[in-house]
């Protein structure tokens, strides 16, 4: 995860401004104020101004996250907005810009008992200003992700050949450094995959003129995966919701577009043999369907399985990662669908998905149990935009619930299963075993006062918004 010291969430910190003093002249001498009103007023009958939040009334009256360092609040307007909240916000900050202003277009309760919506206008001084760099980090970390896939990719490739010339795997072993070109076709597939979700992101970003950086991709040589995915940086706040579902959902939408002929061609391309000892990758109904497609029927069937060779691996995992991805809870990209769709609504939904994770991870795939305690460390915050009020049009609606239906299509509810199948042989060990012990013993290896440093460092940096 990085930091986006541009994005804006909610329900997280109250950004207040103390009464005027001495030192601090009120903000009604400021001379801006009369340009301020005068512009509110065009978009806005305003029927309270509020300078300055006591904290009695500052979760009721202002709760904003800092959008930028140097943003601080001036002042808020209470009224009704006398034209479409999506032009009277440009409309606003078109006059806003020249004097370093922002808008925040949010709605709430007339009054804590009363249904009536009210909209207000919170004036921010200090704009954004994207910050650059990190080309040299990008570069360094898409080097050691492509060496750590290329290894995850040797390694099933030796897995491979072992079934065929144990001597000649056993050579490969031997030399592994020498013969990593030999995960040429699951890096690839892998780094198409995942490159793809996350230029999906960066397009869409830069169509709604959203200041992004392109994909950081994470190494992570003991997992299974060789990666623990990619990001980009938001470097700036998107302005509504329909800029925040084109964005979320862009990733995992284009990311499927090559996953699923992948698997198709992975599946095609590897072998179906007697089910033995090992570990099973897990079906999702996309990869159920994919394997009926192939092969004409559903496997395993309890005699056969199909043993997927690199691109049917390669493809799984990015079925996977975007099933993970699409989660509608918090900063995932299906947290990011479902808020554009129900707004504030959508916290209700935090605790019964987390809780129907963590049930999932307790009975039937406790490998989860890491992902839902990772999302429970970042908590349920949520990217709001600046204009929170616009509502996603028809087309987007539909955008958003199809998206949402895909994660149920993808998601593996048991991604891993283990199966023994005893024989005069013994019980042989899968080469991918080995490669998770690390990754466990890292995590226990975690004292209590640095599992406790990482929990504040998690949440300071997805205090800010991260398309992954």
């Amino acid at each position: 995860m990085f930091n986006e010291t541009a994005s804006s969430f909610d329900d997280d910190r109250i950004i207040t401004r103390k009464p005027p003093t001495e030192e601090t002249e009120p903000p009604q001498q400021d001379p801006r104020y009369e340009t301020i009103r005068q512009a509110v007023e065009g978009v806005m009958t305003i029927e309270e101004e509020v300078f300055s939040i006591d904290e009695k009334n500052a979760p009721q009256t202002l709760q904003l996250i800092a959008v930028s360092p140097n943003t601080r609040w001036l002042m808020s307007f209470r009224g009704k907005l006398t034209a479409p909240s999506e032009s009277a916000y440009a409309q606003l900050d078109g006059v806003f810009v020249s004097y370093n202003l922002l808008p925040l277009f949010r709605e709430e309760k007339r009054h804590p008992k009363s249904d009536e919506l009210i909209q207000v206008v919170h004036v921010l001084e200090g704009r954004v200003v994207p910050p650059q760099g990190g080309n040299v980090i990008r570069l360094i970390l898409f080097i050691l992700t492509v060496i750590s896939m290329l290894y995850v990719g040797t390694i099933s490739a030796i897995n491979e050949i072992a079934s065929e010339d144990l001597r000649l795997a056993l050579q490969i072993d031997n030399n592994l450094l020498l013969n990593l070109w030999r995960g040429i076709p699951y890096a690839g597939a892998l780094l198409l995959i995942l490159g793809a979700h996350e230029l999906g992101h960066y397009f869409a970003a830069r169509f709604h003129k959203t200041a992004a950086s392109l994909p950081y991709f994470l190494p992570f040589p003991f997992g299974v995966f060789g990666t623990l995915g990619a990001a980009i940086r938001l470097r700036e706040p998107m302005r509504n919701r329909k800029a925040l579902l084109d964005i979320g959902a862009a990733g995992p939408l284009v990311g499927l577009l090559f996953a699923i002929p992948i698997v198709l061609i992975g599946l095609a391309t590897s072998k179906v043999d007697v089910v033995s000892s090992g570990y099973i990758e897990g079906n999702s109904f996309i990869y159920a369907l994919a394997k009926i497609i192939v092969f004409g029927r559903f496997l395993p069937d309890g005699q056969v399985d199909v043993y997927v060779n690199q691109l049917a691996w390669a493809g799984w995992a990015g079925l996977f990662v975007t099933g993970l991805n699409l989660i509608p809870v918090g900063q995932l990209d299906g947290g990011h669908v479902l808020y554009s769709l129900l707004g504030r609504q959508s916290a209700v939904f935090y605790y019964p998905i987390i809780g129907g994770l963590l049930l999932l991870s307790m009975t039937v795939a406790p490998i989860l149990l890491i992902f839902v305690l990772l999302v429970l460390l970042i908590g349920n915050l949520h990217a709001v935009p600046l204009d929170d009020i616009t509502p996603l049009d028809n087309r987007r609606r539909w955008i958003a619930v199809m998206t949402l239906m895909i994660f149920i299509l993808v998601f593996v509810p048991t991604p891993l299963t283990l199966v023994i199948v005893p024989n005069a042989d013994g019980i042989p060990l899968d080469s991918r075993d080995l490669m998770m012990l690390p990754a466990l013993m890292s995590v226990l290896w975690l004292r209590r006062h640095d599992l406790t440093r990482f929990i504040q460092l998690v949440r300071s940096k997805c205090r800010n918004g991260v398309m992954i």
